[in-house]
C-alpha cells in the first residue's frame, strides 16, 4: 500500500502560508524503514519507466524548484537511480546565454523538452522566471530587455499566464507535468550550509552569494506563495515536499512520480497477428537448430 501524498498536493488558486507549514514531516515513518520503502518504490517506478518507454506515445516532465541546499540534487540521485538512463534525461539551467536572452524566457526551456517515451527534469526551471527574477526586478528588465519601471503587477500577471498556457500546451500534446518544492526550513539550511562550509569535500557547493540570496528568505516565500496560487492546476499541480528530512523527501517524491506514472494508462505494445506468426516460427527455427 502506498503513500497518500494527497496532503503535499496545491489546489487550483489555492493561498498557501509557507510559514505555517511544518518541514520536517515524517508521514509517521520512520527513518530506520525508510530505505526498504524507498527501494520498494524505485523498483516500481523502474518498471512503469520501462512501459512509458515502450509504449512511447507519452513524456512525463518533473520539475524541481527549491531554496539553497533543499536537497534537490541528491533527490533526483536517489530517486532516479534505478531509471534506465536511456529513457531519462536531466537538465539543470543555470544563468542564460546571450543566446538564450535574446529569445523569450520559455525558449530555452521548450529546448529541452523530453521526447516520447522519456522522463525530462528539470533541475530549477522556467519558474526562476517569476522567482528569483521576482526578488531581483533588475534581472526581469534585464532579460526582457524592457526598463525597471515595467517591471509591475502586470508584467507577473502576462508571464504567469504565459506559464500557465505553456503547460497546458504540454498536457495537450501528451507531456505531463509535475512539480516539486522541496520546503527546507531557514534552520536546515543554516546548517547545511554550515556542514557545506566545514566539509572541505563540500565547499564547492557553496558561494558566499548563497547568504545573500539567504537574507532574501522571506522575499522568496512570497514569491514561490505567488507562483503556487497562480500556476498549480488539476492538470500540472504543484507538491510541496517537506525537506527538513531528506529521507522522507525522496519517499515521497518517489510516491508522487509512481502514482502520476501508473495513471497514465501505459501499455507494452501489442503486435499485430502476422508479427505473432513471426515468433512462433522464430522459435520454433531456434529450438530445431543444431548448436
Amino acid at each position: 500500500m502506498g503513500i497518500d501524498t494527497s496532503a503535499f498536493k496545491i489546489a487550483e488558486r489555492a493561498e498557501i502560508d509557507l510559514g505555517s507549514f511544518d518541514t520536517k514531516q515524517d508521514g509517521g515513518l520512520s527513518k530506520e524503514t525508510a530505505s526498504d520503502t524507498l527501494r520498494a518504490l524505485k523498483e516500481q517506478l523502474s518498471e512503469l519507466q520501462d512501459k512509458l518507454y515502450a509504449d512511447n506515445s507519452k513524456s512525463l516532465l518533473i520539475i524541481f524548484q527549491a531554496m539553497d541546499a533543499a536537497g534537490k540534487d541528491s533527490a533526483i540521485k536517489h530517486v532516479m537511480s534505478g531509471v534506465n538512463p536511456q529513457g531519462c534525461q536531466v537538465y539543470s539551467f543555470k544563468q542564460p546565454t546571450s543566446e538564450e536572452l535574446d529569445h523569450d524566457f520559455l525558449w530555452r526551456h521548450y529546448k529541452a523538452l523530453p521526447e516520447r517515451g522519456r522522463i525530462g527534469i528539470h533541475n530549477r526551471s522556467h519558474y526562476e522566471n517569476v522567482l528569483v527574477c521576482k526578488v531581483h526586478p533588475k534581472f526581469a528588465a534585464n532579460e526582457s530587455k524592457l526598463p525597471l519601471m515595467y517591471i509591475n503587477e502586470k508584467f507577473w500577471n502576462n508571464r504567469y499566464r504565459s506559464i500557465r498556457n505553456f503547460e497546458e500546451h504540454l498536457t495537450d500534446s501528451g507531456t505531463t507535468v509535475i512539480k516539486f518544492f522541496l520546503h527546507v526550513s531557514k534552520e536546515e539550511q543554516k546548517e547545511r550550509f554550515l556542514k557545506r562550509i566545514d566539509d572541505p569535500s563540500k565547499n564547492w557547493k557553496f558561494s558566499a552569494a548563497d547568504i545573500d540570496e539567504r537574507e532574501m528568505w522571506d522575499h522568496y516565500m512570497k514569491a514561490y506563495q505567488d507562483v503556487f496560487r497562480e500556476t498549480s492546476t488539476e492538470a500540472c499541480p504543484w507538491h510541496i515536499i517537506p525537506s527538513d528530512r531528506k529521507w522522507f523527501a525522496r519517499i515521497l517524491i518517489c510516491q508522487v512520480i509512481v502514482d502520476t506514472l501508473r495513471s497514465m494508462d501505459l501499455k507494452y505494445p501489442v503486435l499485430p497477428e502476422s508479427d505473432y506468426l513471426r515468433l512462433a516460427e522464430s522459435k520454433k527455427r531456434l529450438q530445431e537448430e543444431k548448436v
